[in-house]
């Protein structure tokens, strides 16, 4: 796998709009563009599919240029896999045709380890000799994800595929997906305007507004900067990862250890061993000024305030913690803020219920 960037420089105007973007990637993991409708979201990731033709424009990936003054790869001709909001599969075809289908198209040849390994992957082989219109939502965008891969790109994109899905349906995606970033050798950029699917998949985090980036960098690094400038309201938090160290079944608990410390939460059968991601939202943190055991709250962490700063509403503060290398946000008043007379470099104790983690 390259460990050169994806660098891309694009500027393209419409009327009411303007995409003006520089940005480099890494061509590793999962990237998501997030931010609300309109931000330019898709639009970049047109510009970086060749859909779109941006006047002045530049794209390397994987060393190779797509675009810049003298050159425009056009799309058929870019080593990407391309995943739309709506599945795109070809109504006449079974899913083991549409699948066929690609692998006729690939960049490189695909085997039939490869083509089973996708299908593995994505959990599709019980849907093999139906038509797309015999599948659910759910069960189109699983084929037109395999589809994608057996194309053997070099870069996945990924156009919010779970926009057009129901909550159920995105429950049952998200595992696939999550399955995918950590199995593909490939970079994925992945389009959202939700926060959970994010939190979930993203290593890096590019947000934008108004056709620009307005953030970006690792994942929980950007998500608690106080600054940040897309309004998360009751989902702003954090996200760590850590290793499951210990699962108690007479309470249906597991342990998960991280630089900071070890958190309790709910027993999801997490083998032990295994990496989990898990996400803690700002509101859901309280903080003490010493150690307490006789509390029915599990967790608690030593911290160290890093940053305070005002929210929205002039009573209310989130606090930037650091616990290890981990930054946390908690949000609570300014009375108890002033209370426990917090300031940056003081020790603290960050309380977390272990009901409130999400996994």
């Amino acid at each position: 796998m390259s460990t050169l960037p994806l660098d891309a420089r694009f500027k393209l105007s419409y009327p009411g709009f303007c995409l003006d973007v520089d940005l480099q990637l890494p061509c590793q993991g999962v990237t998501a563009l997030f931010g609300h409708s309109g931000a330019g979201k898709t639009t970049l990731l047109r510009c970086i599919a060749g859909l779109e033709t941006a006047a002045t424009g530049h794209l390397r990936v994987n060393g190779q240029i797509w675009q810049d003054n003298n050159t425009f790869v056009p799309t058929h001709r870019r080593a990407l896999g391309y995943v739309f909001q709506e599945a795109s599969l070809l109504p006449h075809l079974s899913a083991r045709e549409n699948l066929a289908f690609a692998i006729k198209r690939a960049t490189q040849p695909v085997t039939e380890a490869d083509r089973m390994d996708t299908i593995d992957l994505l959990g599709i082989a019980p849907l093999l000799d139906r038509s797309p219109g015999q599948l659910s939502g759910g069960e189109r965008q699983r084929v037109t994800i395999a589809r994608a891969l057996l194309s053997k790109p070099g870069l996945l994109l990924m156009d919010e595929p779970l926009a057009s899905v129901d909550q159920p349906l995105k429950q049952e995606i998200l595992p696939y997906l999550e399955n995918l970033k950590t199995t593909l050798d490939i970079p994925i950029i992945y389009v959202s305007h939700s926060a959970e699917e994010v939190a979930r998949l993203a290593d890096t985090l590019v947000a934008m507004e108004n056709g620009r980036i307005v953030a970006s960098g690792p994942l929980n690094d950007t998500l608690t900067r106080l600054d940040f400038p897309i309004k998360l309201g009751e989902e702003v938090g954090s996200v760590i990862e850590a290793t499951v160290t210990e699962r108690d079944p007479q309470w249906q608990l597991a342990k998960a250890t991280f630089d900071g410390g070890e958190l309790w939460f709910r027993d999801s059968g997490y083998d032990v061993g295994s990496q989990v991601r898990v996400r803690v939202f700002a509101r859901d943190i309280s903080l003490s000024l010493q150690h307490h055991s006789d509390t029915s709250i599990v967790n608690s962490l030593p911290a160290v305030v890093e940053e305070i700063s005002t929210e929205q509403h002039p009573g209310l503060a989130l606090v930037k913690l650091r616990v290890g290398n981990t930054p946390l946000v908690a949000r609570l008043t300014h009375r108890s803020a002033h209370h426990l007379e917090l300031a940056p470099g003081k020790p603290i104790w960050a309380q977390i219920k272990s009901v409130a983690i999400i996994q």
